[in-house]
């Protein structure tokens, strides 16, 4: 492996984290304070986190 490719960018090693804390954010947020459609986002924008780590875990 070269020193180039072994290089990880901030935006590269960060960029999953971040956007997993963003819609964990966004669902909570819409949990609390809409119905309906908010209620459905909730739902999938908690539950894609909760999936992500569960493939993580069971990968290992």
């Amino acid at each position: 492996m070269s020193p180039a490719s072994a290089r990880h960018t901030p935006g590269r090693l960060w960029g999953w984290p971040v956007a997993l804390g963003l819609l964990s954010a966004t669902g909570l947020v819409s949990a609390l304070v809409s119905d309906g459609w908010g209620d459905t986002w909730s739902w999938l924008a908690l539950g894609v986190p909760l999936l992500v780590v569960a493939r993580c875990v069971l990968r290992r």
